[in-house]
């Protein structure tokens, strides 16, 4: 599983012109679930994204998370994050989950991230979305389960 994490002022997801997930200060996590996930995947990518230490405390350091700042979080499940171009230059999804598997491994992540008590909005699975990022720093950071980076 992958999840490209950026720290926002405000972020938003608009589907055929209405807003169906909004934030203010937090976190917008794009969510890939790649071929053979399992709830390990999700398990790992919600305990990252939720202790993510990407906000400044008093002292300007990245030292607060999330959940520290009472931000929220906009979540949007992505499969072109598991897109391929080491072969041409048209991605491939191969390894990329059938949806069935990839949306209850994304919805799972998403009720872990608001177990640990963190407000989530969202995108609408599968559907072609406008996403509005205000990306604070800018502050990007990627994650994957199989540690691969």
């Amino acid at each position: 599983m992958r999840a490209v994490v950026q720290r926002v002022k405000k972020s938003a997801v608009t589907v055929d012109e209405k807003v169906t997930g909004s934030i203010g200060q937090g976190l917008m996590v794009l969510i890939g679930v790649e071929d053979g996930d399992t709830e390990k995947d999700a398990e790992y990518i919600a305990k990252k994204v939720s202790a993510l230490r990407v906000f400044d405390d008093e002292e300007g350091v990245m030292n607060l998370s999330v959940k520290d700042i009472g931000g929220e979080i906009l979540a949007v499940s992505q499969f072109t994050l598991l897109g391929d171009v080491r072969k041409g230059n048209r991605p491939s999804y191969f390894s990329a989950a059938g949806p069935e598997e990839a949306n209850a491994l994304y919805r799972k992540t998403v009720e872990l991230i608001q177990a640990n008590g963190i407000h989530v909005e969202e995108g609408i699975f599968q559907a072609e979305m406008m996403v509005a990022i205000a990306n604070d720093g800018p502050v990007t950071i990627l994650l994957e389960s199989h540690k691969l980076f």
